[in-house]
C-alpha cells in the first residue's frame, strides 16, 4: 500500500484496496484522523522557508493530496507559511495523478498552468503536473519513466527566485 500512496489522496489509495465505497470512506477517515495528531518528526525540505520568503504570496500555491486541515497543521508544524492558495484533497473531484489540483491552483493564481513551475517529489504529483502542462521539477531522488528529461533539485537550497514585474524568474542548477 505504501508503494502507491505517496502523493495521492488517502481515499483514492484506500479505495484501490477496499472496493466497497462505504468501507473505504470509513478506513480513510480513520487514517486521516490519526494523521492529524501525528506531527512529531516532520521537517521542512531544506531551503523551503527561504524560497517562500523570496516570493510574494500571490505567486505561490500549495497543491496537496492531504485534507486542508492536515496540510495547514503540517505547514505550521514545520514553520512554513500557509499560502492563500491552497488546493487540498477535498477541493478536487479527481486527485493526483489527475491534473485538477494544479489547474485549479493556476486559475486561482490568475495564470495559465503552462506559466507555472511545479516542484514535486511523488510520482502521482509529477504525472499530475505534467498533465497540467506546468514546468515540472523533481525534488529529491524519485526516479521513474515520468522523471526522464525533467529538471531535478535535491532540495530547495538549489532554487533561487526573483520577481521581475508580474513574473517570477527561477534559477535552477
Amino acid at each position: 500500500m505504501l508503494s502507491v500512496s505517496h502523493g495521492r489522496r488517502t481515499i483514492d489509495t484506500v479505495a484501490d484496496f477496499l472496493p466497497d465505497p462505504h468501507q473505504a470512506r470509513v478506513v480513510a477517515a480513520e487514517i486521516e484522523a490519526a494523521e492529524l495528531v501525528r506531527l512529531d518528526g516532520l521537517t521542512a525540505i531544506p531551503g523551503a522557508r527561504d524560497l517562500l520568503a523570496s516570493l510574494p504570496d500571490a505567486r505561490v500555491a500549495v497543491v496537496t493530496s492531504a485534507e486542508r486541515e492536515l496540510a495547514v497543521r503540517r505547514l505550521t508544524a514545520v514553520g512554513l507559511p500557509c499560502p492563500t492558495v491552497l488546493v487540498a484533497a477535498e477541493d478536487v473531484a479527481a486527485g493526483k495523478p489527475a491534473p485538477d489540483g494544479f489547474l485549479r491552483a493556476a486559475s486561482a493564481l490568475g495564470v495559465p498552468a503552462d506559466d507555472c513551475a511545479v516542484f514535486e517529489d511523488a510520482e502521482a504529483g509529477l504525472r499530475a503536473a505534467r498533465a497540467a502542462g506546468a514546468f515540472t521539477v523533481v525534488v529529491g531522488g524519485h526516479e521513474s519513466p515520468t522523471t526522464r528529461g525533467l529538471r531535478r533539485v535535491d532540495d530547495f537550497r538549489q532554487v533561487r527566485a526573483r520577481v521581475e514585474g508580474d513574473r517570477v524568474v527561477l534559477a535552477l542548477p
